[in-house]
Formats: C-alpha cells, sequence, structure tokens
C-alpha cells in the first residue's frame, strides 16, 4: 500500500519536488498537494512578464491538471492548511477536513513584506508577489495612473517595469545609493538605472519614506528630508518572508525560516522543508534554483537513493526590465582579489570578474549575458584560470577554455 505523502503548498519547489519523486519513485506514495492559492502551479518568475503584458496568464501554468492526474497526485488548490497535528500526523484544512500523513513536506513558500510605516494600511497600497496582485496591479497600469513603487530590488524593478509597460506613470523609490545593490556594485548599479530610466521608469535613490500620504486612500509618499511625491497608488516590492508560521504553531524549529538538515529534515522525524520557506546552515535562499536543488535531493531521499543538500551558491541571472543581469559569488571582492573591468556605456554592457589565488570567485554582468552560465560553472568549480585571463573577458566560452 502506498504511504501517505502530504505536501503543503503548491509553488514552484513543490511542483519540481512531485516531479522529481514520481520520476524516481512512482507508487511509492500516494501524494496529496495543498495549496492556498485558487490555481496549479505556475512560474512565479514570469509574473513580471504578464504584467507587462509580454506573456498571457495561462501560459505560466507549470504542469497541467493531466499531468498531476496521471501522476496519481490529489491536488487541493484554493484551500488553506490552518494546523498540523505532529502527534496525530494529520493536516487540518479550512474547511475543517483532515488529510493524515506518514511524512510531510512544507513548501509554504514566502510572502511580501509590508514596511511598517504610517499609512500602510490605506486603500490604494498593494504588493507584488502572486498572481492576484499582477491582476490588481495590471488594473492600475489600464487606468493609466501615477504609481510609487518602493523598493529598487529585483521585485522593484521589475513591478515598475510591467506597471509602466501597462501604461502607468512610475517612479522607482530606493532608499539605497545604487539599484540592486545586493547584486551589483556601483558601476553595473548606475547602467542599471539608465536603462531602466529609459523604459520609461523615474528612478529616485537615496529616498527615505516615511509616510505613505493620505486619509482613507493612499495619495503618495513623504521622505525623510521633507520632501513629497504624489502617485495615485503605493506598491511595496521590498522582500519577502518565508512562511513558517504554520510551522511554528505546529512545534516545528523556526528560527528566520523552517529549520532543516542537509537531508532537509525538520526537528521532527518524517517532516521536511524545501524552498523559500527553508533555513539551511543559516540561510534561507529566495532564489528558484536552490529551491530546485532542494526539492531534487529530498525527492532522492524519499525515493530511496543517498543525496544530500550542501547549500546552494546564490546567482541572479535573468532580464531586470528588459535588461540582462547576472550577478554570483563575490561581485565585490577583497583585498587579496583582483577585479577585472570591461565598461561600455553606449552599447549599454558592463562585466566584471573576481579573481582570487588564480580562480573566480565572483561576477557581475549588465547587458550582454550570454556568458553567464559558463562564469557560474567555474565559481562552482574553483578551476585555475590563471592562464585564461584574456579568453574569460574576451575570447572564447569559459568554460570551454578551461577545460
Amino acid at each position: 500500500m502506498s504511504e501517505p505523502l502530504v505536501v503543503i503548498g503548491n509553488g514552484m519547489a513543490a511542483a519540481k519536488f512531485v516531479e522529481k519523486l514520481s520520476a524516481a519513485a512512482l507508487g511509492r506514495y500516494a501524494v496529496a498537494v495543498i495549496g492556498e492559492e485558487p490555481r496549479l502551479a505556475y512560474n512565479r518568475v514570469l509574473l513580471s512578464s504578464v504584467l507587462a503584458g509580454e506573456t498571457a496568464a495561462a501560459d505560466v501554468e507549470l504542469k497541467s491538471a493531466d499531468w498531476w492526474r496521471s501522476r496519481g497526485v490529489t491536488v487541493r488548490y484554493g484551500c488553506r492548511a490552518e494546523a498540523i497535528d505532529l502527534a496525530r500526523r494529520n493536516v487540518t484544512l479550512a474547511d475543517g477536513k483532515r488529510i493524515g500523513f506518514s511524512k510531510l513536506v512544507l513548501a509554504t513558500g514566502s510572502q511580501a513584506i509590508r514596511l511598517p510605516l504610517p499609512g500602510a494600511a490605506l486603500e490604494g497600497v498593494y504588493t507584488f508577489r502572486d498572481s492576484a496582485d499582477v491582476e490588481a496591479l495590471s488594473a492600475l497600469g489600464r487606468e493609466r495612473k501615477t504609481v510609487a513603487v518602493i523598493g529598487g530590488g529585483l521585485l522593484g524593478i521589475e513591478a515598475a517595469h510591467g506597471l509602466a509597460s501597462r501604461g502607468a506613470r512610475v517612479s522607482l523609490v530606493h532608499v539605497m545609493d545604487r539599484l540592486m545593490e545586493r547584486q551589483l556594485d556601483t558601476a553595473g548599479g548606475a547602467l542599471l538605472r539608465r536603462r531602466v530610466e529609459e523604459s520609461g521608469v523615474r528612478v529616485l535613490l537615496n529616498a527615505n519614506t516615511i509616510r505613505i500620504v493620505g486619509e482613507t486612500r493612499a495619495r503618495g509618499l513623504e521622505f525623510a528630508d521633507g520632501s513629497r511625491l504624489d502617485a495615485d497608488a503605493v506598491v511595496f516590492a521590498v522582500g519577502v518572508r518565508p512562511n513558517a508560521e504554520l510551522a511554528c504553531s505546529a512545534g516545528l524549529l523556526v528560527n528566520r525560516g523552517i529549520v532543516v538538515d542537509d537531508g532537509l529534515r525538520a526537528n521532527i522525524d518524517g517532516v521536511y522543508a524545501i524552498g523559500e520557506c527553508a533555513e539551511h546552515r543559516g540561510v534561507c535562499y529566495g532564489l528558484v534554483e536552490p529551491a530546485y536543488e532542494q526539492a531534487r535531493v529530498l525527492a532522492a531521499r524519499l525515493a530511496g537513493r543517498a543525496a544530500r543538500y550542501e547549500g546552494s551558491l546564490a546567482a541572479t541571472n535573468l532580464k531586470v526590465s528588459g535588461v540582462g543581469v547576472f550577478s554570483a559569488g563575490d561581485f565585490l571582492g577583497g583585498r587579496r582579489s583582483e577585479r577585472i573591468v570591461c565598461s561600455d556605456p553606449r552599447m549599454g554592457v558592463y562585466r566584471k570578474l573576481v579573481v582570487e589565488d588564480g580562480r573566480l570567485v565572483g561576477a557581475a554582468l549588465v547587458g550582454d549575458t550570454s556568458r553567464a552560465l559558463d562564469y557560474l560553472a567555474l565559481i562552482r568549480s574553483r578551476a585555475d584560470i590563471r592562464t585564461k585571463r584574456d579568453e574569460l573577458m574576451f575570447g572564447a566560452a569559459p568554460a570551454q577554455e578551461a577545460a
């Protein structure tokens, strides 16, 4: 008889886990997936393209209903998991039903952060996280509203670009001195800012928002220097925090996220966590690739294979406001590092490699990211590149040259 396995969360990590588990151990488990959002798992990375009108909402679905059915998976979407009883090994749903489990996988993801500013609860204040948010923001664009987006990281830039593409008049407000400061240095951030402004978005840096102005509805922002910015709507895009409340209430060990070991196991036997809700060796990854790596490892382990998750190299490789951006490893560098930089503002290209002890330890690219995966492979492999410096920056594909 198949062992009952419940997955709480129906996002990208959950879909990848079920895909890999069904490929490795079809029939071994009776899998039930519980998802709060009222739709099947979809590619959250593509929400910015949906907002911009470049991709249809239906096209971001990861797996069809037939795919789930053909693998014997029961999917309960639009249904919130309210409680976990670890002693009785069951999950209580919002409709009062209980689902029993032998093994439990938490893939509850993250939620958008709302800054605790005065006025944050006003009407007309939004976040950018899920498909419902995209629908609301798309309406702002169609109505040609004036929108202030708070946050100059990936989420903020994508929200601003999508809104502008829809027809909104957008100001991107960031408290730091450059965009994407966690992924880019000053020069790379400056080039990205120029490209973002060319797309029709006004960028305000070093702008410390202290209040959302308005009585019942948002009317703009007030900054620490006393200046104000008028807006019909405000969007928080300042990051995410792990959804770990359910796990915490059940008695699982939670720090920032659900604490797991190298087997992705929580502090209770038979309970696991993967994706943005998991904290491994003190790190919560807010990126897709680490979630997929965790899903692959856990699927292998539950299929009876030896596998271990030892952490991920954080890397960003995507298009931001239509501009290619890649960042991995120690892209700033330290005292012992050598920085190799190629910058062509006229062509909109910036490339920076950081070398230490003859090995590539970090890279940052803006504009042309065609070699991103090659650089990432070199950073991961720690291959000696002392004789390949020119080729790394200007010549043949670096992974091939270093082989």
